[in-house]
């Protein structure tokens, strides 16, 4: 008996009715109906008649061979032609499917480590299954989510869509937390309800948890736009506590004596304290040792407690520093001494949360502002842990601003992500919002294409113009070209939101029923969605600024360009929100794992190219690249006249050497320069190398200067994060991004 061998090697009977529906089935995508059934019949006994004498096994590419020889010689070519794209299409799934599956056992065998996210451990467990999981989903999302325009963006390295295996479940980016309302009105989960925070103590507990919880119903990050704000209440409540037992214990007061000298809102510094003093100082005393134990849980749970698959945890920002009043105060200090303390027994600096100081003029900018010592303080943190970073509550972008309202100061992610002025009625209020999905803009590939005319039928033409007069060409096309992309990339930020507001609002239960997504109104999560961001990112200014005129943006002409292509950005983002009436906004992506596919994927297609492509990873966002020599105020003077168009989340930062631990005179000096030039958020890298046998800090190569040991911890900032040693958490790209970053050095008047 005739056998088949099917391309699994597994061996089965002639069938001719598989050949007459394969032959049926082209016949019907060229005529829409079947016609010629007999047709169909004839050939497959032509074929069943020529392979009698052949040997007693055939394989499947042999018959479909001699169908499309049968069908050739036919009078039906159209069919055959059908057939062939047939074949072809069922071949190309094939080829797709044995890459995925290869790509997926690599995954799960952990023999592929990407390092796409610096705080996931792809070889543990847990990282081999969110990872395996991660490929399966993406590739449903781009195979059956998404739109053959956004496809084709993603797939040509033109447009970036993060996070795809997110998209796949509709899930959406990052959340500024109401923590105001849900320490003071409680929360319920899954499986109970949690009371309102009694004491300080509780509180700081309860923020860990939020943050925790929260960070499963997103991909992104999550925050704390007030910290020291929210927690005023909680101090008072510990300090009442604390002087009630003063009262019963050192001044023996009666319990109902106890009572009546005991205000239920009164601030630590309340005359109605300072009747008893030993009891006063008793509760005080007391009070800072359980803020700072407090601030310690916290700090320890937010760095031990994975609540993300490969041991990830969950990415935590805290804003704080305005708070004026004592409690507050009190609340700035215990987290920057814990910050400066660091963590373990080693004293390790802490990865999360991301601590950001708020700067705002007349609270803690100068000698005689109430919190002035509090920044002295901060600029002491980050000489020593690099955190905490800076969030300028002046800034021009978040003009409009309450100055009795901290829930309207500006406040940012770790990362960068921020929330601009929301056209839906919340304003400046950053509480309950966030980034709801962003895209990004590669635009190397973009000024590429735009230059690259050997394929255009105006080749001819353009090979006879001049330098000038083709530089020229290039920016035109480019910026048409970018236009065109601009608003594809709103389109695909339209299609995802639309995605993630159909799913119901069970599928984030804690964080609608809850009220952390403000807005909420019971009926449909696009009610409190609409008050989040949708964020069109970019790549690369650098390269595609060397690509359309030969130098950067640290130039004067690069810098005229550049500002044309931010212009373009800014001003269609607000034609978009103002159509659509959503939050559309211009975003410095932070690319960590981006900046070395999108670079891998250009060299494959356009080679090494000077100054373009001769790196493993292309700039970040509007950044100076990492290579080039200056002084800090120059580079802050660069990125400060680009940073204005971004309401979406911008980070500058510069590179110090490890003697500025000793002047923090100079870091006050470099922040204030930053704030004073408007930038909207800044940070200074300092290297923090720690040695995990001695516990010796300061810069240092493969090994202790101390005690000569090699287990070193090497901590470097990603995006705006921290991440563990980056030789072994970063991915290529960004290892060799941090290899090629320089000191920025020299004085204010170079």
């Amino acid at each position: 008996m005739l056998q088949v061998k099917k391309r699994n090697g597994i061996l089965v009977p002639f069938d001719k009715q598989r050949i007459v529906n394969a032959i049926n089935k082209a016949f019907i995508e060229v005529d829409g109906i079947l016609y010629e059934e007999d047709t169909a019949k004839d050939i497959a006994d032509e074929i069943k008649y020529s392979v009698k004498t052949a040997d007693d096994i055939i394989s499947v590419e042999e018959i479909q061979d001699m169908i499309e020889n049968f069908l050739m010689r036919s009078e039906r070519k159209d069919v055959a032609k059908a057939y062939i794209r047939y074949r072809y299409k069922r071949e190309m799934v094939r080829s797709s499917n044995d890459d995925f599956i290869q790509a997926f056992s690599e995954k799960v065998s952990g023999s592929s480590i990407e390092r796409q996210n610096a705080n996931v451990d792809e070889l543990s467990f847990g990282g081999r299954v969110g990872a395996s999981s991660d490929l399966q989903m993406k590739k449903y999302a781009l195979d059956y989510c998404v739109s053959d325009m956004a496809r084709n963006n993603h797939r040509d390295n033109e447009i970036y869509i993060h996070d795809l295996s997110a998209y796949a479940v509709g899930m959406h980016n990052c959340l500024s937390i109401p923590f105001d309302h849900l320490l003071a009105d409680g929360f319920n989960t899954r499986q109970t309800d949690v009371r309102p925070a009694g004491s300080v103590n509780t509180a700081f507990q309860l923020v860990a948890v939020i943050f925790q919880l929260e960070s499963l119903q997103q991909f992104g990050g999550v925050s704390a736009t007030h910290l020291d704000w929210t927690m005023v209440p909680y101090v008072r409540k510990s300090f009442r506590k604390h002087y009630i037992e003063g009262l019963k214990y050192i001044e023996n007061i009666s319990d109902k004596e106890l009572f009546d000298h005991i205000p239920d809102t009164a601030g630590i510094e309340d005359n109605e304290y300072m009747i008893y003093n030993k009891a006063y100082q008793y509760a005080l005393d007391m009070t800072v040792k359980e803020v700072h134990q407090a601030v310690e849980g916290m700090y320890h749970n937010l760095n031990t407690l994975q609540s993300r698959s490969g041991n990830q945890l969950p990415f935590t920002s805290i804003n704080y520093g305005t708070c004026t009043l004592p409690e507050g105060r009190m609340v700035i200090k215990a987290l920057l001494d814990v910050s400066i303390e660091g963590l373990g027994k080693l004293h390790k600096t802490s990865i999360f949360p991301c601590g950001i100081f708020q700067c705002m003029k007349g609270v803690n900018q100068k000698p005689g502002d109430p919190n002035y010592d509090l920044f002295r303080l901060a600029l002491r943190s980050t000489a020593t842990r690099l955190y905490p970073n800076y969030a300028n509550v002046d800034w021009s972008g978040n003009a409009g601003y309450d100055p009795n309202d901290p829930k309207t100061y500006f406040s940012t992610m770790g990362c960068r992500t921020a929330n601009g002025w929301d056209i839906n009625g919340m304003g400046q209020t950053k509480d309950g919002r966030g980034n709801i999905c962003p895209v990004t803009i590669i635009m190397p590939t973009l000024a590429m294409e735009a230059v690259t005319l050997k394929n255009d039928d105006k080749w001819d033409e353009f090979k006879s113009l001049t330098q000038e007069e083709r530089t020229k060409v290039g920016i035109e096309r480019f910026m048409a070209l970018l236009d065109q992309k601009i608003h594809e990339a709103k389109d695909m930020l339209l299609e995802r939101f639309d995605y993630i507001c159909s799913q119901p609002a069970e599928s984030a239960k804690f964080m609608y029923e809850n009220g952390l997504m403000a807005g909420y109104d019971g009926k449909t999560t696009r009610s409190a969605l609409k008050h989040g961001t949708l964020a069109i990112g970019q790549l690369g200014l650098a390269e595609t600024l060397q690509i359309l005129i030969g130098q950067d943006h640290t130039t004067s002409q690069g810098m005229e360009l550049a500002k044309k292509i931010e212009q373009l950005f800014q001003d269609r983002c607000a034609t978009f929100k103002q159509q659509y009436q959503l939050n559309f906004g211009v975003y410095y992506t932070p690319a960590e794992n981006l900046c070395y596919t999108a670079m891998t994927k250009f060299k494959d297609k356009y080679g090494e190219i000077p100054n373009v492509s001769d790196r493993d990873y292309f700039t970040n966002s509007i950044h100076v690249p990492v290579w080039k020599k200056m002084s800090p105020f120059k580079k802050i003077d660069i990125e400060s006249q680009l940073t204005g168009y971004s309401s979406a989340g911008c980070i500058t930062y510069v590179e110090l050497d490890s003697g500025v631990k000793n002047n923090i005179d100079a870091l006050e000096t470099l922040v204030l320069y930053a704030m004073e030039h408007d930038i909207p958020y800044f940070a200074i890298n300092v290297p923090n190398d720690t040695c995990l046998e001695c516990g010796y800090m300061d810069e240092f190569n493969d090994h202790c200067p101390v005690c000569g040991s090699h287990h070193i911890q090497q901590l470097r900032r990603v995006t705006g994060y921290l991440t563990g040693n980056y030789t072994t958490a970063f991915n290529a790209g960004k290892v060799a991004e941090a290899n090629d970053r320089v000191k920025h050095s020299g004085r204010l008047e170079e």
